[in-house]
């Protein structure tokens, strides 16, 4: 581990120690915009005509895909649990390279499709998971401060890059503009792979026919009553984003109006990141879990009761607070009950079901909207997810296993 547990450092201390492993796991989770629904999102309609899709084949051939990349997230993401993490790194890296050349440059729409497959798997799943599952597992004392600063990656991402790609669409192609992206990580990868900071493998990798021992989160009952907390904020959101010109006409905003608040949920999110992960450290996981919805809560709360140009701010900024302090509750969390040497596995089980829900949940608002729910009742709906995912996990939170020393912290 790469920090002393009786030694509780600043942001300062902690990057001027541990920059080099920090800096791998700031540009993964940079890297995984190149898979991002908010960056593929930006070329969809370029992307769409070069496979000869309309936009609603192109929206079932995406959810396919990314139920597809959920699967194969619990096939490959618990290998980071005995592969050392410059080859895990390396592999990702050269796999999601394949499937933007097989995006960009094939001229068939079914290898065209699997290459945007490749690229959903290796951006917004592994490189997440080899960004989060390497502060989460490398630090102890430091863990919400780690998870709190290379989260940031993601942030940069979400804020730089979608003016950026809109500002060179306008002198370049998008096959261009992915391949000059490409070219911009690979400076920095370069470097790393060769003389990184990368800590060793963290266990032995089973014998052929072997069953790995550790946990098999999907038959434990915990597992299940806590899953509901940590996918609130990524079902409601993804809806909020997807319907998000029904959602400011029936609250009485507009479309300029969010786009502004999507801005300042972007900002929300620093502040979220950082205290979040000071305060994981200082106060623990388990009482963060209880408390770090309580923005989106009061935004729910207000988006039903007032609306309005308030009610889409208040839902943007108390998301993005949220949001920026998720990551580091939830990974410090499934370490505290499932171990650190356990970390890949459970965390792939995770963003496996997450993406899961994600890709049903715009499928169920969309039903319900077309049965004549307005929003505010959608809203409704995700406020009483929210008091019902909190109520299940409690039995959890208040286990001798979350409330004692973690199996980290010995």
């Amino acid at each position: 581990m790469y920090d002393n547990p009786e030694v509780i450092m600043g942001y300062r201390t902690l990057l001027r120690d541990h920059r080099g492993l920090l800096g791998i796991a700031f540009l993964a989770m940079f890297t995984s915009s190149l898979g991002q629904s908010f960056f593929i999102g930006l070329f969809q309609a370029p992307i769409s005509a070069r496979l000869g899709l309309t936009a609603g084949q192109f929206g079932t051939a995406y959810a396919l895909v990314t139920l597809v990349a959920g699967f194969a997230m619990l096939r490959f993401g618990p290998v980071i649990d005995w592969l050392a993490p410059r080859r895990f790194a390396l592999a990702v890296l050269v796999t999601l390279l394949t499937g933007v050349a097989l995006l960009t440059l094939s001229p068939w729409w079914i290898t065209g499709l699997l290459g945007l497959g490749l690229v959903r798997l290796c951006g917004q799943g592994m490189m997440t998971h080899l960004g989060n599952t390497l502060a989460g597992r490398e630090f102890v004392s430091l863990r919400g401060r780690a998870l709190g600063l290379v989260g940031m990656g993601t942030m940069l991402g979400e804020t730089l890059l979608p003016p950026l790609m809109a500002a060179l669409l306008v002198w370049l192609g998008w096959r261009q503009l992915w391949w000059l992206f490409v070219l911009a990580l690979a400076v920095f990868w370069v470097p790393l792979l060769l003389r990184g900071s990368w800590p060793k493998a963290p266990g032995e990798r089973p014998s052929k026919g072997q069953h790995r021992d550790g946990p098999r989160p999907f038959r434990e009952a915990r597992f299940w009553q806590l899953l509901p907390l940590l996918m609130i904020l990524p079902v409601t959101m993804t809806g909020i984003f997807i319907y998000q010109a029904r959602m400011t006409e029936d609250l009485g905003s507009a479309l300029g109006v969010y786009a502004l608040a999507l801005t300042g949920m972007g900002l929300a999110k620093l502040p979220g990141a950082l205290l979040g992960g000071r305060w994981v450290d200082r106060l623990g996981p388990v009482r963060l879990a209880r408390l770090y919805l309580l923005p989106f809560a009061l935004a729910l709360v207000m988006a039903i009761t007032v609306g309005g140009h308030a009610g889409v701010w208040a839902l943007m900024v108390g998301g993005g607070l949220a949001m920026g302090a998720q990551e580091s509750i939830a990974t410090s969390l499934l370490v505290r009950l499932w171990g650190a040497e356990h970390l890949g596995t459970v965390r792939a089980t995770l963003s496996a079901a997450m993406v899961f829900s994600t890709g049903i949940a715009p499928a169920v608002l969309g039903m319900a909207l077309d049965l004549g729910a307005s929003f505010s009742m959608v809203l409704v709906g995700m406020l009483a997810f929210l008091a019902v995912g909190w109520a299940l996990a409690q039995g959890v939170l208040a286990s001798p296993e979350a409330q004692g020393q973690g199996p980290d912290e010995s």
